[in-house]
Parts: C-alpha cells; structure tokens; sequence
C-alpha cells in the first residue's frame, strides 16, 4: 500500500516522501495515528503545504536549541553524593539525576536526551553530552561533590 509520511518516521523515511507498506500497518497504526496520508492526488498537494509549515517550524526550533547551546556551554550542574573510602561513590551518577537537577535550574530535558560517556563513580567534574534537536548537541559540566 502506498502512503505519503506526514513526519519523519525513523524506520520508513522522511516527511513527504511516498512509501510502500504493508495495508495492515497503513489502516490500524500510521493513518489513524496521523503519521501518514494515503498516497492520492490531493493528499500530495496537502502534504507539500504541510512540509513547508513543518519546515519553518523545525527551523524556529533549531535555532533555539542552538542558543540553548550556547547557554549550556557556561553552565554547570553540581550533584552531591554519598562518598566511600578514596573518593568513590556508592552507586553512580545517572541521566534522571541529571535531568532533574536541569530541572530545578529551569531547564526541561529529558534524561533520555543525556548521555554520560563513561560512568561516573568518583568526585570531580565531569563533560556530558545534552541532545536539544536532533542536529544540535550541547556539552555540560557536571561537578559531582560529597554530600558532607
């Protein structure tokens, strides 16, 4: 069955292009989910409307996680743990710690947006990388302290 994607679905492909599925994945998930048009004349004609409105919007969106970037690059996140013998923690820094000292400070992300390269299990400071928009990433500084 030939559908027209109203947004871009990692596994199919991009919005507007026209793609081949099976009917049963067409009928009972992407058009009633409004992932997708069926491919028709009109639908064409509708979702090149709908891809230039998506365009300006995904525009608007990366240029404010750009600047969210640039905000990131100075800012810091302290996190305060319980230390054993030589400096190392019981247990390790996680993304949700993270995430919700970001939010504390104002900042909504998602802890899947987060990653830690290298678990942190020591005092110190620490770079991890914050995902804003799929083509913007955004290094962080966390300090990781003694909770006395």
């Amino acid at each position: 069955m030939r559908i027209i994607l109203r947004q871009d679905i990692e596994s199919l492909g991009n919005i507007g292009e026209i793609v081949n599925v099976k009917p049963g994945y067409a009928r009972n998930y992407l058009i009633p989910q409004q992932f997708a048009y069926f491919a028709t004349k009109g639908a064409v004609n509708k979702i090149e409307q709908e891809k230039k409105q998506y365009l300006v919007k995904m525009a608007e969106v990366k240029s404010t996680a750009e600047r969210l970037a640039v905000s990131f690059e100075e800012l810091q996140v302290t996190i305060a743990m319980k230390v054993g013998e030589e400096g190392k923690l019981y247990g390790s820094v996680t993304t949700q710690m993270i995430a919700h000292e970001l939010s504390i400070q104002g900042y909504d992300i998602d802890k899947r947006d987060i990653t830690i390269v290298d678990q942190i299990r020591t005092l110190g400071v620490f770079q991890v990388k914050v995902k804003l928009h799929p083509e913007v990433q955004a290094n962080l500084r966390v300090w990781v302290i003694s909770e006395e």
